[in-house]
């Protein structure tokens, strides 16, 4: 008799077995990175290199992971980050992902790159906690029409991604001749402008001389947007300077997320973690923060927390779970991240999120 499969235990286990049942060019779709990577794998290897420090004999008693976001009571300070094309690694799309988010207890951060409409994953039952992806659209009509959709459909916050005004470069990707299927579209994006461009002349660059770039987001839009929505949590999706950070709490920005999306777009930018701190500085504390990239462990959550994050958004493992075994297996996914850092919460002394600060690691 052939022996169960075992159950995965851990987010690499999932990434394991997610390798086995994606097409090669979706996984290199899922897994590439920009140019040579190297961004990619330090966004994983600020984590190994950072140490906890284990503090014995302290009080647990009535520990928890509760936060208040914005507003917002969460049971745990995972969320998951904005993702296109869920379609593409499950057939129940975005749909199995909003039903992991609603049994766990997640925000799910819906991707303007969608295939699945938010109106159709806010009627789910028991309707996940949802947000809601931004991209700056060709004009601010576009960008204002998107964004009131999102918050007519429930949407309880919109998160404006500003660090990818073009794609980067990549070719793990490239060379796998990947191409998203007939069926697999952004759902969101139908009926708006397509981006401006003219004929590259002779001699001239297919991106500065093209009018791409005319329409590439500025300061002055998000105050734009601000301006429109004064009352909806607005938060920036991808600072890493400390300039750019101290500039969006000028602006009236609710919050920050720390990313270098998942080093897809330019690569030898520094990891998150290592970003981390010194945006925590800029701000003071006065918005909160939140950061992915790399995140695997419990263990690294907690060292994100230490170094100034409020929470953290779960990104690739969240796919590699849902290609494997659906929603459960995405609810399991999320549990197994929330359980160890549960664990590393208990083993470092500390009882609550408040509890983490800088003294929770060894060498910072």
């Amino acid at each position: 008799m052939n022996a169960p499969a075992p159950q995965p235990l851990c987010a690499q286990d999932y990434a394991d077995l997610a390798r086995q049942h994606l097409a090669p060019a979706i996984w290199a779709w899922l897994e590439s990175g920009g140019a040579d990577e190297i961004t990619v794998r330090s966004n994983r290897a600020a984590y190994d290199g950072t140490r906890l420090r284990s503090r014995v004999l302290r009080p647990l008693a009535g520990a928890h992971t509760r936060l208040d976001l914005s507003g917002q009571a969460l049971a745990h300070p995972l969320l998951i980050a904005p993702m296109a094309w869920h379609g593409l690694v499950h057939p129940d799309a975005e749909q199995a992902t909003a039903l992991a988010a609603a049994a766990t207890g997640t925000p799910f951060i819906v991707s303007a790159q969608s295939g699945t409409p938010i109106e159709t994953l806010a009627a789910l039952p028991g309707p996940p906690h949802l947000w809601f992806q931004l991209y700056a659209q060709t004009s601010r009509e576009d960008t204002l029409a998107l964004a009131r959709r999102a918050l007519a459909a429930g949407a309880r916050a919109l998160v404006l991604t500003v660090d990818a005004p073009v794609n980067g470069v990549r070719n793990a990707e490239q060379r796998s001749s990947f191409r998203p299927p007939s069926h697999i579209r952004s759902v969101h994006l139908d009926g708006l402008s397509p981006p401006s461009s003219r004929p590259t002349p002779p001699g001239g660059s297919p991106l500065f001389d093209s009018g791409l770039l005319d329409a590439a987001p500025t300061w002055d839009e998000v105050t734009w947007l601000r301006e429109q929505l004064p009352d909806t949590p607005l938060w920036l999706k991808g600072i890493l300077d400390p300039d750019d950070a101290r500039a969006a709490r000028a602006h009236g920005i609710d919050g920050l997320i720390v990313s270098n999306h998942g080093g897809r777009c330019l690569d030898t930018l520094p990891s998150t973690l290592d970003a981390l701190p010194g945006v925590a500085r800029a701000v003071e504390g006065r918005i909160p923060i939140l950061m992915d990239g790399g995140i695997r462990r419990g263990t690294d959550i907690l060292k994100a927390l230490a170094l100034g994050a409020r929470g953290v958004l779960i990104g690739r493992p969240v796919l590699h779970a849902l290609a494997v075994g659906g929603a459960p297996a995405a609810a399991h996914l999320i549990q197994i991240l929330r359980g160890e850092l549960e664990v590393a919460m208990a083993l470092t002394g500390c009882p609550t999120l408040a509890d983490i600060g800088p003294d929770a690691l060894w060498d910072r």
